[in-house]
């Protein structure tokens, strides 16, 4: 379940516990990343465990929040800091017992970025991919790539590919023709039932 930080704190501790007979993997976001000093509260307040990261860019922004009790680390590769970066960060997750869900709502590089700290961290969890997702509808992410084969998951697997580097093979004559027509996706606007703006 995605908060996405739309809520309180204080609602996030009154909406945790009604989750609970629902038993979900984990609650993503359940604050906004600058109120991630709150987190240890909403851990201690409930048995739903916690996910918090895609906003976070570094070690030394997740060195609190692994601190305060959260049960998944979830970085984005294409924000903080890459492979490298992400691998550090899993090391020090792995201190404190947190599992990793890489944050990957973006293309074929970095879902395939991703899935090379799926394949080399052992407190990995699961991947955020994608494909097929409601807005890629004209942009898939396999529409960018030679052969879409290191993305075929197998009974909800992915397989570790021999191919060097990540694996994957970018179609550039489909990338050029993508900048032609230019990047046109905006972040939905959101409103209330009053008409005020609400964060995506």
């Amino acid at each position: 379940v995605d908060f996405h930080g739309r809520v309180s704190t204080a609602m996030s501790r009154r909406l945790l516990p009604l989750l609970e007979p629902l038993h979900p993997m984990f609650v993503e976001e359940p604050v906004l990343p600058e109120h991630s000093s709150h987190l240890r509260s909403l851990v201690e307040s409930t048995s739903v465990p916690l996910a918090t990261g895609e906003r976070l860019y570094s070690r030394w922004d997740f060195r609190e929040v692994l601190a305060s009790g959260i049960a998944v680390a979830q970085p984005d590769l294409s924000h903080a800091g890459g492979i490298s970066e992400v691998r550090r960060i899993a090391a020090m997750a792995e201190t404190y017992d947190v599992a990793m869900a890489p944050h990957c709502p973006l293309g074929p590089l970095a879902l395939a970025a991703s899935l090379q700290i799926a394949f080399a961290v052992p407190n990995f969890l699961i991947q955020e991919q994608s494909m097929g997702i409601h807005y890629n509808q004209q942009n898939d992410l396999l529409d960018y790539v030679m052969d879409p084969a290191p993305f075929r998951f197998d009974n909800g697997y992915a397989i570790a590919g021999a191919r060097p580097g990540l694996g994957v093979e970018i179609d550039e004559k489909a990338v050029r023709r993508a900048a032609e027509t230019g990047h046109r996706w905006r972040n939905p606007v959101w409103r209330r039932t009053d008409g005020s703006f609400t964060e995506w």
